[in-house]
């Protein structure tokens, strides 16, 4: 126990020494005060991915139907209650769009904070999607891009709500909160066979995705133009971290969805028939009939 307070402290003591003092606000929040309940909650995270898929080589893969249309409707409650409270907290602190800094709001900076530590909080709760993937044996959908997003989010969300847990944090959570209910309610309905001929629109999901990186990016840089005292560096280090996301999911988009027409019109062909370039449309069929893979 000694070497793990040991550690504890030189690892705050560094974060300490890289950003500065933390904002005493939040002083006391439940897992805030040390990094190393966060980190270790991410190790376990990508150790159980790991373990979990050798575990479930030679098993029968899980249905869990029930568990996940909870699971679903639990995320899509809950990214609801953040967006009511973003958007009424940041109305009550009259906040500015365009640059917003960290004090001048009062308790409405405060009651921002709270909504963005139970926006920290779902990050946790969201490792369930790569879990829920491990027992059903989804591991097509167990991505770079979703263990990147997931495990980077939470990890970042620690540092967002020691530092700089209100003014221009809150966008981009208002943003997510907005998608996330779009897209839990997607998947919670996913999981009825019946249901998934209504189920057209996961294209356009993947797309709001992306502009919803683009805004949050704009918003960020408008900060830059037009300082308002929020922190130089957070900005920068937001824009680029949502740029490495943009990249991630514009590669997703086109590896999913533009190999449809080119499977569709395969498809067209007659049994057996061979098109010009000499490939059957087994092969065509074959080589195009990719799943679609799920990126939060």
């Amino acid at each position: 126990m000694e070497l793990l307070k040991a550690f504890d402290d030189k690892i705050n003591a560094f974060l300490d020494n890289m950003f500065g003092p933390r904002d005493t606000r939040v002083r006391g929040w439940f897992m805030l005060d040390s990094y190393l309940p966060t980190f270790s909650l991410t190790v376990m995270y990508l150790l159980s991915i790991w373990l979990g898929n050798k575990y479930m080589k030679n098993r029968p893969a899980l249905s869990l139907r029930s568990i996940l249309t909870l699971y679903n409707l639990g995320i899509t409650l809950l990214s609801m209650y953040m967006l009511a409270e973003l958007i009424l907290s940041t109305w009550e602190g009259g906040y500015n769009l365009q640059c917003q800094d960290l004090a001048s709001a009062g308790e409405a900076d405060v009651r921002v904070a709270k909504v963005l530590w139970w926006y920290y909080f779902s990050k946790l709760i969201e490792f369930l999607d790569t879990i829920f993937f491990v027992l059903r044996k989804k591991t097509s959908q167990i991505t770079f891009l979703h263990v990147y997003h997931h495990a980077s989010m939470f990890n970042i969300w620690w540092c967002v709500l020691n530092w700089i847990p209100c003014g221009q944090s809150f966008f981009g959570p208002t943003l997510n909160s907005f998608i996330h209910i779009l897209m839990y309610s997607y998947y919670g309905l996913s999981v009825f066979p019946s249901m998934h001929k209504y189920l057209w629109w996961k294209k356009y999901l993947t797309q709001a995705q992306l502009v919803q990186f683009v805004l949050t990016i704009t918003h960020t840089l408008s900060a830059v133009v037009k300082p308002c005292g929020f922190p130089f560096g957070c900005l920068i280090f937001q824009s680029s971290y949502m740029l490495t996301l943009v990249i991630l999911f514009l590669n997703f988009y086109f590896q999913t969805y533009r190999k449809k027409p080119m499977k569709k019109e395969t498809e067209e062909l007659p049994a057996g028939k061979e098109v010009k370039n000499g490939f059957s449309k087994a092969y065509f069929t074959a080589a195009n009939g990719v799943l679609n893979k799920k990126a939060q």
